[in-house]
């Protein structure tokens, strides 16, 4: 269940693009107010609040921006590239989820892996940009010991608007696709094993396919020391081929948060950015 925020840094003329010089790195601080359900599928949400890096990295291969952390690993040409990105996820008590009392937790996880991103359309002005993206993602839960809950893929249409609606300033990023990942990933989130199982909590086992639909949409601008953004998820799992699991109690949730930091320091050195 990814948690993103996105901060859009583009810049153009208004009939072409040029790139400028922006300080190699950007480094601050902030904090975050989210709600988001227990895990996709729970009628369960928490509200956290905590604090959050702000980071911008404008390296050779190793990036930092509004598309997230990145290392960029094939140039495929000026439409195309694969990355390497990074993600995440909160650990969930089984003690406090009504559905999973008396389960084992899940454990909080890194995600990462390689991502295939190709741009279809860039606007005149560089106002709008439409691309694909597809990451594919292996997770390692950081529980009692490092293991793993599987691979999973999210190929998304993403739609970035900058000065959306003639707000200067004012980015928009939208993205929607569908979900896939295997038996292990679908297990860790959705199994029921025997000795767990209840009269109201039948023994599940999940397999490997679909896992639903997601629309996410982000809102976001840079002042000049500070940086503010909110965005919000809906999560559709009709079709899924977990939900006829007991511990899916919802097919269908709104997630979302605000978000605001501030920029503490920059380098000296300047590079070209778009």
């Amino acid at each position: 269940m990814p948690k993103r925020v996105w901060t859009l840094l583009l810049c153009g003329l208004a009939l072409s693009v040029q790139a400028e010089e922006k300080p190699k790195w950007e480094l601050g601080l902030g904090a975050a107010a989210m709600s988001f359900p227990d895990y996709r599928g729970s009628d369960e949400s928490r509200a956290y609040l905590f604090p959050i890096p702000y980071l911008v990295y404008r390296g050779d291969w190793i990036k930092a921006d509004r598309q997230g952390a990145r290392a960029e690993l094939i140039d495929l040409g000026p439409s195309a590239h694969v990355d390497l990105g990074l993600n995440g996820s909160i650990p969930v008590s089984s003690v406090k989820n009504q559905a999973r009392r008396g389960m084992p937790s899940l454990s909080g996880a890194i995600e990462i892996g390689p991502a295939l991103e190709v741009h279809f359309y860039k606007s005149e002005g560089d106002r709008v940009r439409l691309k694909m993206r597809v990451p594919v993602t292996y997770g390692i839960t950081l529980g009692n010991g490092v293991g793993s809950d599987g691979w999973q893929a999210s190929p998304n249409l993403n739609l970035d608007i900058r000065n959306v609606a003639g707000l200067s300033g004012w980015n928009l990023t939208m993205l929607t696709g569908p979900i896939y990942a295997t038996t292990r990933r679908h297990a860790y989130f959705y199994d029921v094993a025997p000795q767990y199982a209840t009269a109201a909590r039948p023994a599940y086992k999940a397999t490997a396919g679909y896992s639903g639909a997601q629309f996410v949409a982000g809102l976001s601008k840079r002042f000049d020391k500070t940086w503010v953004g909110a965005f919000m998820r809906y999560d559709n799992l009709n079709g899924a081929v977990f939900r006829d699991s007991p511990l899916v109690r919802t097919r269908s949730y709104l997630a979302g948060g605000v978000a605001v930091a501030w920029v503490l320091g920059q380098s000296s050195e300047m590079v070209e950015a778009d």
